[in-house]
This record gives C-alpha cells, sequence and structure tokens, in this order.
C-alpha cells in the first residue's frame, strides 16, 4: 500500500499523451481567438465596407475599425469610397480591328462598328471615358461582377441619345467656314461632355428606379470625336473646293467691282463733258441771239420805230461784204430785169 498523500510518477509515454494535449488545446484556443477576430478589421480612408449576414444586407460601414461577426455568419466586402473616383474606358464604342476600312453597303455586320449616326444623318466616331464614384456601396458590391458590362451598355445608349440630337456640326468642327458664322454651334460643342455625363445620369437613375442600380454616380465624362477614316478625304475635297469656290467668288467680286468703278468713272466724266457743252452752247446762243432778243423786246414797247432799219444797216454791210456779187432789185418794180452779169 502507499503511503498517504503520494502521487505516482507518471511515465513517460503518459506525460507525453498530456503535452499534446495541452498543446492542441492551446492551438484551439488561437484558432477560436483568431476565427473570432476574423472580422475585426481597419476600413482603408478612401474604402467602404459592405456587412452582410447569410447573404442579407446589414450594413455600409466607411473608413475606421470595423467589428463584425466571423464568418460564415458575417461576411464583410471592402468597396472604393465615395471620395475615390474611378476611371472606365468605354470600348464598346470602339471600331472592330476586323471591320472593314471603308463603309460599304454590304450586310457585314460590323462593318457600322464604332460609328455613331448623329441628328442630320452624318457619321461620327466617339471615343468615351467615363469617371465615377461609389453612391451606394451595397448595390456596387451586388452588382460588381456585371458593372463592367452594365457601364458599357449604358454609357453607348447614352452616346447613341446624345448623337442623336445634334448636328454634326454641333459634335465637332465639319465645317470650319461655319465657326464665326454660327457661335451657337460653338457653344453646343463645348456642352457635349455635360450633355453626355447628364444623358449617362439619367440611364443610372431608370436603373435604381426599378431597383437594378449600380451603386453609383458620375462624376465627369471625357469625349474625343473624330471623322471616320473613310470620310476624312470626301471632307477634305469637300473643303478644298469650297475654299477654292469662295476664292474665285472674291476674285470675281474684285474685278466687278474694278469694272463697275471704272463704268462709273466713264459716266460720270462723259455727264460732266456734256453739261459742260451744254452750258456753253447754250451761252454760244444766247450771245449770238442777244441782239434780237433787244429788238424784239424793244419793237414789242414800240420804243424806236426806226431801230430795225438802223439794225439793217448795220448788219447789211457785213453780210454783202461775203458776198462775190450782188444783185438789188425793187419789191415794188415789177418790169425790172435782171441779165446775169460777169464774174469780177
Amino acid at each position: 500500500m502507499s503511503a498517504p498523500g503520494f502521487q505516482p510518477t507518471l511515465g513517460p509515454g503518459a506525460q507525453t499523451v498530456r503535452l499534446s494535449f495541452w498543446f492542441v488545446a492551446a492551438l484551439a484556443v488561437v484558432a477560436a481567438l483568431a476565427w473570432a477576430s476574423s472580422n475585426v478589421r481597419r476600413i482603408p480612408a478612401d474604402s467602404s465596407a459592405v456587412v452582410t449576414r447569410f447573404g442579407a444586407y446589414v450594413r455600409a460601414q466607411g473608413a475606421g475599425l470595423l467589428v463584425a461577426w466571423p464568418r460564415p455568419f458575417e461576411e464583410v466586402q471592402l468597396v472604393p469610397g465615395s471620395q475615390r473616383v474611378l476611371e472606365h474606358r468605354v470600348s464598346a464604342l470602339e471600331r472592330d480591328p476586323g471591320a472593314p476600312a471603308t463603309l460599304g453597303l454590304d450586310s457585314d455586320a460590323e462593318a457600322g462598328s464604332g460609328y455613331v449616326l448623329t441628328g442630320d444623318n452624318g457619321v461620327v466616331q466617339l471615343s468615351a471615358t467615363l469617371f465615377y464614384r461609389v453612391s451606394d456601396p451595397y448595390a456596387y458590391a451586388l452588382q460588381l461582377a456585371h458593372l463592367d458590362a452594365a457601364i458599357e451598355r449604358v454609357v453607348s445608349a447614352a452616346v447613341v441619345e446624345t448623337a442623336a440630337q445634334r448636328d454634326l456640326d454641333a459634335i465637332l468642327v465639319a465645317r470650319p467656314e461655319m465657326v464665326s458664322a454660327d457661335q451657337q454651334m460653338a457653344v453646343r460643342r463645348e456642352q457635349l461632355r455635360g450633355d453626355l455625363a447628364r444623358a449617362i445620369q439619367r440611364q443610372l437613375d431608370a436603373l435604381a428606379a426599378v431597383h437594378a442600380g449600380l451603386g453609383i454616380e458620375v462624376a465627369r465624362v471625357d469625349v474625343q470625336t473624330v471623322f471616320p477614316a473613310s470620310a476624312i478625304d470626301a471632307f477634305n475635297a469637300v473643303l478644298n473646293s469650297m475654299q477654292n469656290a469662295e476664292r474665285d467668288v472674291a476674285q470675281a467680286r474684285t474685278v466687278a467691282e474694278k469694272t463697275r468703278q471704272g463704268a462709273q468713272q466713264n459716266a460720270d466724266r462723259i455727264v460732266q463733258d456734256a453739261q459742260a457743252n451744254a452750258a456753253e452752247r447754250v451761252a454760244k446762243a444766247q450771245a449770238e441771239t442777244a441782239t434780237i432778243a433787244q429788238l424784239e423786246a424793244a419793237l414789242a414797247e414800240n420804243h424806236d420805230p426806226g431801230l430795225v432799219a438802223r439794225a439793217y444797216r448795220d448788219r447789211v454791210q457785213a453780210v454783202l461784204a461775203k458776198a462775190a456779187r450782188v444783185t438789188t432789185l425793187d419789191p415794188n418794180d415789177a418790169s425790172s430785169l435782171v441779165l446775169p452779169g460777169r464774174a469780177p
């Protein structure tokens, strides 16, 4: 029999089993603590956390310390914060590399890829880059797997809608000669980005209204507009033709103006010469008829009855001096005979 209070010494095997038990227990405790604190984490300043419990939405938390139940009770998903601006380049608007180089009337489905139809039946290529923020973390996390495809479709629909409401000149400078003539078109070109951003936001709001929102809002949109490669040469040819036509019209107007000015000068000179000749002839006629006018006035008033005889005697000598021969007859003598004489 053993003495009271005596404990038997364990053998090597028992001691090994005992140490193993305590080691496994310590590991279990550490694992339990790690599992219990697995969803205790720090949320970065530019991120948010979406907490779901068995798949159901619980809450969204911003930057700071997050304490949540461990998995599988609660899941924590990090999403970008509302202050972070994310970028997405829309590839659906780019031209397919396998598409034909020129636009044709064929049935190739890829022939029109990358082209957008304008309101005046023009064709333009648009490349867009969307910058957006996360406005609803849970909706963003829920749609994350399909977000890129949804953005492609939403932006493409907004681009088609915006382009269809505008003329080609309201999207890009297609006809430079109209830039100074139509300032309203220039203003609409400046508003293209804003109109496109509002159209995209309307599409996102429509999705949110039917509980299919993407959880994002538009920050801005960068748009680049270019002509189709196949249309550049045609537009250049048209512009050259219009410039040549304007130059020819300007030259024709210059020649016409010079001709008009020359004709006007000639007309003015002819009028001035005619007026001078008329004044001279009037003055000469007045000078030649001054004596007769005076004689007529005197006879009308019967001031001097012998004035006519004196005027006749004054004038007749000058007239007869110019004649080679003069024959005088008495008008009251009917028996007078005139014989031709010999010339002196």
